[in-house]
């Protein structure tokens, strides 16, 4: 039987577009998402609620969580699924997502148009290991993030030279969301220290 989409689209695709907005304008700030879907396995509400408001017709969808939930997303948002990366304007990764170099970055003369990842991972919170900088965060700011695939901070990082063109990431958690912009900076710090406010 399929799961159901939103309750009330129009408000609940309102209130999670806002939740993205936020994230985006401010990234690494933790957002919350109060939808109240239970979508398919592997998918977590966050994730779903993302794309249910994000994807429509004329968005194709990259998707590594099986059959069940292409056929959720598709039915719910009536995107398309499409099997190249290359193709797809946004990408689901619930697990390592594709080469980074396989997706469609935009181009100097129309960078919006590149894709957005939107990658599922085990937990979210402010103040971790990671120390964010760039347009949004007025210092540098701390987000703890479980669940990141081994290489993916660097493969994001290697991408920086070719900006104005880039990858744009919202990072998915159970309800939470939070936004990894292409001019935000990551590091790494060591597991013993964290970064909270700034």
């Amino acid at each position: 039987m399929m799961q159901p989409g939103f309750t009330d689209p129009v408000l609940d695709g309102q209130s999670v577009f806002r939740a993205v907005l936020e994230a985006t304008s401010r990234p690494g700030r933790v957002q919350e998402i109060s939808a109240g879907l239970t979508p398919p396995a592997p998918l977590h509400p966050a994730t779903a609620a993302v794309l249910l408001t994000l994807a429509d017709t004329e968005t194709p969808v990259f998707s590594d969580a099986g059959a069940a939930a292409a056929e959720w997303l598709r039915f719910h948002a009536g995107c398309p699924l499409v099997a190249a990366p290359a193709t797809a304007a946004f990408l689901l990764a619930t697990g390592a997502p594709p080469a980074l170099e396989e997706i469609d970055l935009g181009s100097d003369e129309a960078p919006q148009e590149g894709a957005t990842l939107v990658l599922q991972v085990a937990s979210l919170a402010e103040g971790g290991a990671l120390r964010l900088s760039g347009p949004g965060i007025e210092h540098e700011h701390g987000l703890h993030v479980e669940g990141l695939p081994q290489g993916f901070l660097a493969a994001r990082a290697a991408l920086a030279p070719l900006y104005p063109r880039g990858l744009d990431i919202i990072l998915c958690a159970g309800t939470r969301v939070a936004a990894l912009p292409r001019t935000t900076i990551v590091t790494a710090l060591p597991r013993t220290t964290t970064v909270m406010e700034g």
